[in-house]
């Protein structure tokens, strides 16, 4: 079963490098936003990157990533980072540091250009504010996917059925759940696949001997 964690912290540091400064970026962060106006205030939100469909920021192209990084209060960082801490990293040693640090950034913005495409409006309506590593964390699930449906003899029948279980629950959540960007949750997820079956192909890990 892959997607269980039999490390101690110190192998858990070394064996998955990426995930850990996720992580702690994803804590950091949030404690930036709780000195400077609070988690859970757009003002804050916005400032420091959060997504958003309004007309002055909509040019702002580096918020695609930086909002990954953010979170609308600790429930919010809680369950993103104990879904990073547990699934996210057979991921990181499958593919390699480099390769798994650009499916995450890549995929999150993936999602992010998808969530911004469907909650985008005119003049008038209501302004959006998204945040949060939901988008990455299903382009991680959407190569697992991949590697579930295409390359099978690389995941157990169990890891499998527990990642069809994560897959049912998190789209079932995604649309259910209030004030949950599920387009973002969509498009992580499709990117994620597509991400991992291109980097296979055009990045290949190298064969060590």
């Amino acid at each position: 079963m892959i997607f269980i964690r039999y490390e101690n912290w110190r192998s858990y540091l070394k064996f998955y490098p990426v995930t850990s400064l996720i992580l702690l970026a994803n804590i950091i962060m949030f404690i930036v936003l709780v000195l400077n106006g609070g988690s859970t205030n757009p003002d804050t939100l916005l400032r420091f990157g959060a997504m958003t469909d309004a007309e002055a920021q909509s040019g702002e192209l580096w918020r695609y990533v930086a909002s990954i990084f953010l979170h609308n209060g600790f429930t919010h960082l809680l369950f993103n980072c104990f879904a990073l801490l547990v699934f996210a990293p057979p991921l990181e040693r499958l593919i390699g540091w480099w390769r798994y640090a650009l499916l995450y950034v890549a995929g999150g913005v993936v999602g992010n250009i998808v969530s911004n495409g469907a909650w985008g409006g005119g003049p008038g309506d209501v302004v959006t504010v998204s945040v949060g590593a939901s988008g990455a964390i299903f382009a991680v699930y959407g190569a697992f996917m991949y590697i579930a449906l295409l390359q099978r003899p690389m995941m157990d029948e169990g890891s499998r059925r527990t990642l069809y279980g994560l897959m049912t629950m998190g789209i079932i959540t995604s649309f259910v759940m209030p004030n949950v960007d599920w387009a973002a949750h969509i498009g992580g997820l499709i990117g994620g696949f597509f991400l991992y079956g291109l980097f296979i192909r055009v990045l290949p890990r190298r064969r060590q001997r």
